[in-house]
């Protein structure tokens, strides 16, 4: 189970994909994350997350090779989209359209990346605040990485900070792994706020499901938690989330969820309504039918917005 923050923004980045992936670990074992985690689903190849890493190169076979120039670079590129025209013209196949952006998306990104990564204009004030270091691949630097994506257009960014699957050694573990995501976190919101950002933003923080509420294993400090989804709570902020409201709630051990329950399916009929998207309306055809993003299910829940 990961931690992960989302944002949607009104306008699009040139020279950036319009959906990026970060990720980060700090505890026991950096658990292997797949990357259909990210992936398009029904929807065409070209809408999927972009993994940026999170230490050296953003993203691997982006720098021109040596002795390369731009323009023949340029040259390329252009030869590259004619055939795959040619091509996409005869077979009408969706996903070399896919290959045609992300030709011409790399092309762009090789100016705008290295600016991107660039910390050396952020304050000494704004690192201390999210207890971050330049350059160290931690949560707390993918958080203003995400913030600087945002602030250039970035329509969607995703992070995920590994390893937090505490079958045991549950108290020891834990706060290393709030340690690193809680601090940044709020950073975020609040950095998001001082610079007039947070309305327009949309800032949620959940993992994939909860955990049980009594102990699973070992002894003493050594215990853990299993799996558990019927009883868990996410947080949003900014995007027209209504501030300092706490909704739902469970039975009186936090095993099942009693009270104003939000299923997953209305979590994301809620954000997609937060971005101006209507849930009911918005359908892609695949496989014979018009496919919702929340298939059949999901309500926006208004009692939390602003």
């Amino acid at each position: 189970m990961g931690s992960w923050l989302t944002y949607g923004l009104g306008s699009e980045a040139e020279d950036l994909p319009g959906f990026v992936v970060l990720t980060s670990f700090a505890g026991r074992s950096p658990q292997p994350i797949s990357n259909r985690m990210w992936a398009s689903g029904f929807l065409p190849g070209k809408f999927q997350g972009i993994k940026f890493n999170s230490t050296g190169s953003a993203v691997e076979y982006l720098d021109r090779p040596a002795g390369v120039t731009l323009r023949q670079q340029r040259e390329v590129i252009d030869a590259v989209r004619a055939l795959n025209g040619m091509e996409a013209k005869a077979v009408a196949d969706p996903e070399i359209e896919t290959r045609l952006a992300q030709y011409e998306m790399a092309f762009r990104m090789q100016t705008s990346v290295p600016d991107l990564l660039d910390f050396r204009d952020e304050s000494q004030a704004t690192l201390d605040l999210y207890g971050a270091q330049p350059g160290d691949g931690s949560f707390a630097s993918n958080c203003i990485l995400a913030r600087r994506m945002a602030e250039r257009g970035v329509r969607f960014i995703q992070l995920y900070h590994r390893d937090w699957d505490h079958h045991n050694d549950l108290k020891h573990f834990v706060n290393v792994c709030a340690g690193a995501c809680d601090r940044a976190s709020a950073a975020l919101v609040t950095d998001l706020k001082q610079r007039g950002m947070l309305e327009e933003t949309l800032v949620v923080w959940g993992g994939e499901f909860g955990r049980t509420p009594m102990a699973q294993e070992g002894k003493g400090d050594q215990v853990g938690r299993d799996h558990h989804m019927q009883g868990f709570s996410m947080w949003l902020a900014g995007g027209g989330i209504k501030p300092g409201l706490t909704y739902g709630a469970t039975d009186d051990l936090g095993y099942h969820a009693v009270e104003n329950i939000v299923h997953v399916h209305d979590l994301h009929a809620t954000i997609l309504h937060l971005l101006g998207i209507d849930h009911l309306r918005y359908t892609y055809r695949h496989q014979g039918r018009d496919f919702r993003l929340t298939d059949v299910a999901g309500r926006v829940v208004h009692k939390i917005l602003d």
